[in-house]
């Protein structure tokens, strides 16, 4: 049986009401472990936000000596709770041998590969936003009126939002939205694997998703309904992949 050492760790106390509480972390790695024969040997615990390199952390350097003492690996729920920084996830690579609960089976090569596709799609996407809306501008400023009801409409929204108390609820949809996307990026790849071998239907992919030991957001097993929302997310089509 293999050891390792969990590591949970939240920006925020907030994360807990966003689905990336210590709760859920811990639900993630004991599913994972129980599926895998994991002896978890020691957890650590702490709230810091992701943009602190993980050698900076002082449970994370617990977490890190630990991972020495019991000859262990360092196990995380979710990639990202290492760090959004490619550069912090391929640091502690170095120093431990690290696991991802929901991707048991995914080795350090295939981590720092996914760490590396979930940053560019970070970019991609705050980089498609600016665009979009320096072109909505565009079009506002010339008159219009499309352009300037839709920059109107988002305008009035944004000072919804900041009259809320603290803002709870549009801090709640960024979180979710900046989640799902993470685990979009890092999810692409393998779907790609499956659609890449001509597999036709939602039931197939479905079924290479669950083989790959990926699971959803939700930490459940893939179907056909959860594919076709992921695709459609993805923008990808069997067509496509012929």
């Amino acid at each position: 049986m293999k050891s390792v050492v969990a590591y949970l760790r939240v920006s925020s106390g907030k994360q807990e009401r966003s689905g990336l509480g210590t709760k859920a972390q811990r639900e993630y790695i004991a599913t994972a472990a129980k599926s895998n024969g994991w002896n978890i040997v020691a957890e650590f615990v702490e709230t810091v936000s992701g943009s602190i390199a993980p050698a900076d952390r002082p449970e994370c350097s617990k977490a890190i000596a630990a991972c020495r003492e019991y000859s262990a690996d360092f196990v995380v729920a979710k990639l990202d709770r290492v760090g959004r920084d490619v550069e912090h996830v391929a640091g502690l690579m170095k120093r431990v041998d690290v696991k991802v609960a929901t991707m048991p089976n995914a080795d350090n090569f295939a981590l720092h590969l996914f760490a590396a596709l979930a940053e560019q799609e970070r970019k991609f996407i705050a980089q498609r936003t600016k665009d979009a809306m320096a072109a909505l501008q565009r079009d506002a400023d010339a008159g219009k009126a499309e352009a300037v009801a839709k920059v109107n409409r988002r305008t009035q929204g944004l000072e919804k939002g900041r009259g809320k108390a603290t803002g709870k609820e549009g801090k709640a949809t960024i979180a979710a939205v900046a989640k799902a996307a993470a685990l979009n990026a890092v999810t692409r790849p393998h779907i790609e694997a499956c659609l890449y071998n001509k597999l036709n239907t939602l039931q197939a992919v479905a079924d290479c998703l669950n083989t790959k030991g990926i699971i959803t957001s939700r930490g459940s097993a893939w179907n056909p309904t959860a594919v076709r929302r992921l695709m459609i997310a993805l923008d990808l089509s069997f067509d496509k992949a012929a």
